[in-house]
């Protein structure tokens, strides 16, 4: 039998390698323990790595090679003695590969860059994991809708010249949500899980379902516009890979879309332990092809001849390659290679003995397994710039031009920056700085400000009392890049909203975008969850006029609630504020004019409570500018006039866990078609409602508008669309009978810092979900009604304050220091206006 497969054992040995798929080299002074080598183990695990069959079988392979002692010891002495460049070349020489591909985006200890492997193989090329990319993207802070068009992104980081050093892209959705790929994903639930994970900070780790899902596809369609092959991870890993999610036949929707039947898709690994399925997609769908590198050599050696024999039960020879899956140590590269040699001869000669092939359709499917297939599909031995599409190559040259361009033009036309947050009192305020410094210094550095920023009521551009800050102490307005925007009202001008950190890259405590992050993320580690919100802005339209020589504002309109002729009179107003809003990817749900004189609400789609916040924060600013631009004043304040009905800022509060909305109940059967974490979470706001107004009603004007029978909420209860009670939960249109989607918060105006009233919120619903409070029964009727059953709410600013100082959860969780500047500054409000009965009519100049 030797003499009848000679030839084939020959061509077998000889055989030129071309290595698909495999990883960066690391230096002898790498950290990474050698024992990674023979195994996908980590940590505590490591220490049985010796009793397994690949330890045993490639630590006498390593031996031979190397002339060493038989022992790990001896092995590691031969590398420390001879350095990682001369080790590297005697593994690649000894394995007989000439060419391989690395994925580069596994980060490894002190990795050698891709360039420095070309010193030790003869052709090196690049595949580009679509994960990581992301995930440097956000980390680099790029992070504005543009640069989601994902084609965009590959062509801005790589440039024309870089482009044709990428051979395909590689994703591992198996490691982060599973290989069920949903092809259908939308912006708006791409948009809100990019924010979702924009919450976890930096660095960036992406596992949100909905994400995944929708850079996966994008990357299909760039795959598709430069022909690339798309590698995908399947089948056994690490400890980080859900075994389940990784079996290839998750894959079948995304197979039979119509949109990627061209792409072309490899399977690596073998999908061991789903190889058989592997065989059967490859068999039915062309654009499917194989990869048997880590399965050769990490399993034993039945394993290994037992799977490549499964992956050509079915498929076609031309469809099956090598690689190793070579990783940080050039000896798995030889042991990948060394093994795949003794693999593929004892199948394919198995083959010759069963009749399936003859001697020569064996010679020709080692020639192909082992390089002519990695060479067609990834083109390999293509010149270069032959590899990119005429198509692309235009595009790439038109996108650079178009970028510098656009770069350009941006830079004539925008002329300031404005550079906004909003302090304690819920007052926006702002530093306008050069466009050319902006660029320049200011995104880097930031802009200095005083500590008593936080400490500002809004009757006093000095810092409060008992706020424990003062006018010594300077922090940093570091602007997030991530909410750049033109402003739509004035071209020339851009707006960003800014963190505060004490320099660089050190938060201040005090920043309230920062405490709902914190807080936020605080659900997510704990629960899973985001909280979702959608707010409802109401606001008066005034006009001006002078009676008795003396300005006095009045309103806009005299009509009633949802009046057409109100609205008639308000649409040039109320058109541009949408367009403008659109401008700004802020979606507007529904306007209409409301029950007081002049009075209209605009609500906003609800999406992660980061971005509610940004949205509502542009949505004010919008609403007042363009009112100033037609000659009206818009004031948010809760009570402008008293004898009128209040301004809100309503907030709908929704729970979501990977994209799903869990706070409604999943079938008829609960009580008030509630989850038991939406239960748990509303019980818990309810329970800290008292103090919770010091956030969400922050000034005395604040109190005149939380009355009984003002569709207010003055009492602490709750309701089923109840338009009393301050908390209200909701079944909109669309939602089955019964099920109740989100809840209500009517007790929330427009001077609440949203920051700070949303971090609250949650903070209020985390103690909930902690403790497992317990909702009391609805209260179905008019509260006023069972007055003498119910607890009032704070009828005062004072009496808020005094509940918050009695609140040790939402110190706990906010920041001792915070609380006791939103006291001091709350405590400064019930000074001022007690002591200045009219002073409440300039805050329609404040908010």
């Amino acid at each position: 039998m030797d003499e009848k497969y000679a030839e084939l054992r020959l061509a077998v040995e000889t055989a030129e390698l071309v290595d698909a798929h495999a990883h960066n080299i690391v230096p002898l002074d790498s950290t990474i323990p050698f024992l990674s080598c023979f195994s996908e183990a980590s940590g505590k695990a490591l220490s049985f790595v010796p009793s397994t069959l690949n330890f045993k079988r490639s630590l006498r392979d390593i031996a031979e090679l190397y002339g060493s002692e038989l022992s790990i010891e001896g092995i590691q002495e031969y590398r420390n003695s001879n350095g990682i460049e001369t080790i590297s070349k005697t593994c690649f020489k000894a394995a007989g590969i000439s060419s391989v591909l690395i994925d580069d985006g596994f980060e490894l200890e002190k990795m050698l860059h891709i360039e420095q492997h070309k010193n030790i193989v003869p052709f090196v090329g690049r595949i580009l994991r679509i994960e990581h990319l992301a995930e440097q993207i956000l980390d680099e802070g790029i992070r504005n809708g543009k640069s989601w068009t994902f084609l965009i992104i590959v062509l801005l980081t790589f440039g024309a010249k870089d482009v044709v050093k990428v051979f395909g892209l590689k994703s591992i959705a198996a490691y982060r949500s599973g290989l069920e790929i949903n092809p259908n994903v939308t912006t708006k639930e791409f948009e809100d899980a990019l924010a979702e994970v924009l919450l976890d900070g930096n660095p960036v780790r992406i596992t949100n379902k909905n994400f995944i899902d929708y850079i996966f596809v994008r990357s299909l369609e760039v795959a598709l516009s430069f022909d690339w092959p798309i590698q995908i991870h399947t089948g056994f890993g690490d400890k980080d890979l859900d075994l389940r999610q990784a079996n290839p036949l998750h894959l079948r929707n995304l197979l039979e879309d119509d949109r990627f039947l061209d792409s072309r898709i490899v399977l690596l690994h073998a999908s061991y332990p789903f190889s058989r399925e592997a065989s059967h997609l490859a068999s039915i769908y062309h654009q499917v092809y194989l990869d048997f590198g880590l399965a050769i050599p990490k399993l034993s050696v039945h394993g290994m001849i037992s799977t490549v024999k499964e992956l050509l039960e079915l498929a076609p020879i031309k469809k099956v390659m090598f690689s190793t899956d070579g990783c940080a140590f050039p000896e798995t590269f030889y042991l990948g290679a060394k093994r795949a040699r003794e693999v593929v001869f004892s199948v394919l000669r198995d083959a010759c003995d069963e009749g399936d092939l003859s001697i020569p359709e064996a010679l020709e499917a080692v020639t192909d397994i082992f390089s002519e297939n990695s060479k067609k599909l990834y083109k390999i031995d293509s010149d270069a710039t032959s590899r990119v599409p005429r198509h692309v190559s235009e595009t790439l040259k038109m996108s650079n031009n178009h970028e510098k361009q656009e770069l350009s033009s941006t830079q004539q036309e925008i002329v300031l920056v404005r550079v906004l947050w909003i302090d304690a009192s819920g007052q926006h305020r702002c530093r306008v700085v050069p466009r050319i410094r902006f660029d320049n210094f200011v995104k880097e550095n930031g802009l200095g400000l005083t500590c008593a920023s936080m400490a500002m009521s809004s009757s006093m551009d000095g810092p409060a009392e008992d706020t424990n800050l003062t006018g010594t102490g300077e922090i940093r307005l570091m602007p997030d890049l991530s909410t750049r925007r033109k402003i739509p009202w004035l071209m020339q001008e851009e707006m960003v909203l800014a963190d505060m950190h004490l320099k660089p890259g050190h938060v201040w405590e005090y920043c309230p975008r920062e405490t709902l992050r914190r807080v936020s993320k605080l659900l997510k580690q704990e629960f899973n969850l985001v909280m979702n919100a959608g707010f409802e802005n109401e606001f008066y339209l005034l006009k001006s006029r002078v009676r008795n020589g003396e300005e006095e504002w009045v309103p806009f309109d005299m009509s009633h609630y949802c009046s057409t002729s109100a609205y008639d009179a308000a649409s040039p107003i109320l058109h541009e504020i949408v367009n403008s809003l659109d401008s700004l990817n802020i979606n507007v749900e529904q306007l209409h004019p409301e029950a007081g004189n002049g009075q209209f609400e605009i609500a906003l789609r609800y999406t992660t409570c980061t971005n509610a916040a940004d949205n509502l924060i542009y949505a004010r600013e919008v609403v007042r500018a363009v009112a100033r631009k037609h000659g009206l004043l818009a004031t948010f304040m809760p009570k402008y006039n008293l004898d009128d009905i209040g301004s809100g800022s309503h907030v709908h509060i929704s729970l979501s866990e990977n994209g799903h909305n869990v706070f409604a109940a999943s079938d008829g059967s609960s009580k008030h078609g509630m989850s038991k974490i939406g239960q748990e979470f509303m019980a818990g706001v309810l329970h800290h409602l008292p103090s919770l107004l010091a956030f969400t009603a922050p000034i005395p004007n604040s109190y005149d508008r939380i009355q009984p029978n003002m569709w207010s909420g003055a009492y602490l209860c709750w309701g089923k669309e109840n338009r009393e009670a301050p908390l209200r939960t909701a079944c909109p249109p669309g939602v089955p009978d019964g099920i109740v989607s989100n809840f209500e918060i009517k007790a929330l105006d427009g001077c609440a810092n949203p920051y700070l009233a949303l971090a609250a919120v949650l903070a209020s619903g985390i103690h909930g979900l902690r403790t497992h409070l317990s909702l009391p029964d609805p209260i179905d009727d008019n509260p006023d009604m069972l007055r003498d059953k119910l607890q009032r709410l704070p009828v005062s600013l004072k009496e808020s304050v005094e509940a918050l100082e009695k609140d040790a959860v939402l110190e706990a969780l906010l920041g001792e220091k915070l609380l006791v500047a939103i006291k001091g500054v709350r405590k400064a409000e019930i000074k001022h206006y007690s002591q200045n009965k009219d002073a409440y009519k300039k805050l329609i100049h404040y908010y």
